[in-house]
């Protein structure tokens, strides 16, 4: 464990909580001067005690030692802001309908930042082209984190979108995985390294098509 919660966070998390240090005592069974003597830096909870103390501050044991605290605000679950989070160690992808703090092989992850890109010229007739202020596209074709090798082609076959992406799919560089996000769920379709990036969907209600690229991140298009 390379990091352990300080006195300053409890003292700065207690306080938000609008706890006294006698009330905090009071939930975690210990005394007020025990507190007192952790948020000036003469000692430090037992780990027996992360749990208890996290469930007093009303956060998770993972905002206890990060010291932020975290609230979901999409409490209507509106799947455009749907939150995707990848393990850059085990690889594992976790999809979040709103806020959250998530862990993974000891590491709280972020949630990505998708890069607008935009359909192929295969694609639907009605996906949408981003633009800048200029009028133009605001995507660069050059470089190996081009626009050209993260553009999602979307080609429509009776009641499903096919999605392909002329993407290397090496064991160093490749497609994670391909998702179709409607405003009622998600549908996702992982893959893996020497396979095709492409991926089949149901044309109901989809609104925009998600694509990792472990090198280069998450990118989107809209439908």
């Amino acid at each position: 464990m390379d990091n352990y919660i300080t006195g300053s966070t409890i003292r700065r998390l207690r306080e938000n909580k609008k706890l006294t240090q006698d009330e905090l005592a009071e939930k975690i069974f210990v005394s007020n001067k025990a507190v007192s003597k952790w948020e000036n830096g003469h000692g430090l909870p037992d780990i027996s005690l992360l749990e208890p103390l996290a469930k007093a501050l009303d956060i998770s044991v993972i905002e206890l030692f990060s010291g932020n605290e975290v609230r979901n605000k999409n409490r209507a679950f509106n799947m455009a802001k749907i939150q995707f989070y990848v393990c850059p160690i085990c690889g594992n992808v976790i999809q979040a309908t709103g806020e959250a703090v998530i862990s993974c092989c000891g590491i709280t992850l972020p949630p990505l930042e998708a890069e607008t890109t935009e359909c192929g010229s295969e694609a639907a007739e009605n996906c949408e082209r981003p633009k800048n202020r200029g009028g133009t596209s605001n995507l660069d074709t050059r470089g190996s984190g081009s626009y050209e090798e993260h553009r999602i082609i979307v080609q429509k076959v009776e009641d499903e979108y096919f999605v392909s992406i002329n993407h290397p799919m090496t064991k160093e560089h490749y497609i994670s995985f391909i998702a179709a996000v409607a405003d009622n769920g998600v549908q996702f379709v992982k893959l893996y390294p020497e396979s095709a990036a492409e991926a089949r969907f149901k044309i109901n209600r989809v609104r925009f098509l998600l694509a990792f690229c472990n090198h280069h991140g998450l990118f989107k298009a809209k439908i």
